[in-house]
């Protein structure tokens, strides 16, 4: 061919058009292009997640609720199966959900019956520890004047007068209406939980085939023994620290003993903070009524009965 011939010579076979996908493919398998796409991967998965927490937030009147009868009735199963097995599904239902809220209307009661009976024991003993605590401060190296502690007499009773202190007091009716209705949304959950549990998660699990049915299935499992063997296993610890320190603070004469156990025993399901904000409200309680001497005494107990 001519050196100024017009005809252009046919690109080489590496630069044809149709090799073009061949080098995006080449850009993302080599080892930049993996990185790259695990980075992606993980970015969707961060941001869904976010998502799902967010709406959970969003909807914590519901999902708290939900995972609250999910968990008890992993827990309440083997009943539940135990009675199924002599009579009737709905009859067994009934009795195990019975037995659920007798459990934990009992807990309430002798919170509330016992605080009830000895609020006013409490606030003179309360009273007392006050002037106590007033007379101490006045032997301070420091001096505290009586104005001052006027001043801050004051300042609580401009708080609690305010509309700072209302609008609080509106948040916490809300609260309460949040609770009753998460109440009663847990009790119409669990009730079918407890019921139709079986059918539910067959539902649940319907789009799965071979081995991801199996593996599902397996999961399913494991994962209700083990909520089941938590609040089981954690409801019997905490029956013996609660019982442990009711003997504790009979013998120390605490008031409202009998409550402060009962809160020991709930307030074990949280882990950690749940046995010391307990040992804080047994020495608070101590402190008020009989001194520092007991209350540093409950604090002994208190970590005593839970190592």
């Amino acid at each position: 061919m001519g050196l100024f011939s017009t005809k252009r010579d046919a690109p080489p076979a590496s630069e044809s058009p149709s090799s073009a996908p061949g080098r995006v493919a080449r850009l993302w398998s080599d080892g930049f292009g993996v990185l790259a796409t695990r980075t992606v991967q993980i970015i969707v998965v961060l941001l869904l997640a976010a998502a799902l927490i967010v709406g959970m937030q969003q909807l914590t009147v519901v999902v708290i609720p939900v995972l609250l009868a999910l968990i008890i009735a992993c827990a309440f199963w083997p009943l539940t199966g135990w009675l199924r097995a002599r009579m009737p599904s709905l009859l067994a239902t009934v009795i195990t959900l019975a037995s659920v809220l007798v459990v934990l209307g009992g807990l309430g009661w002798i919170i509330t019956s016992s605080v009830r009976n000895q609020w006013s024991e409490l606030y003179d003993q309360a009273q007392t520890g006050i002037s106590h605590f007033l007379d101490w401060v006045g032997t301070l190296p420091f001096s505290i004047d009586q104005s001052q502690i006027d001043e801050w007499i004051a300042q609580a009773q401009d708080f609690v007068t305010s509309s700072q202190f209302g609008s609080g007091a509106l948040a916490g009716v809300s609260a309460v209406a949040n609770f009753v209705t998460g109440l009663v949304l847990f009790v119409v959950v669990l009730f079918f939980f407890l019921k139709d549990g079986p059918r539910l998660w067959e539902f649940v699990i319907r789009p799965f085939r071979g081995e991801a049915d199996h593996r599902v299935r397996r999961i399913g499992d494991k994962s209700a023994q083990v909520f089941g063997s938590y609040v089981r296993g954690t409801a019997a610890v905490a029956a013996v620290d609660a019982i442990g320190i009711l003997i504790g603070l009979l013998i120390l004469q605490v008031p409202l003993a009998i409550p402060l156990a009962v809160l020991v025993f709930v307030l074990a399901f949280i882990p950690i903070v749940g046995a010391t904000l307990a040992g804080i409200l047994a020495a608070a309680v101590a402190l008020v009524a009989n001194g520092w001497v007991s209350a540093l005494l409950v604090v002994g107990v208190v970590v005593l009965v839970n190592q």
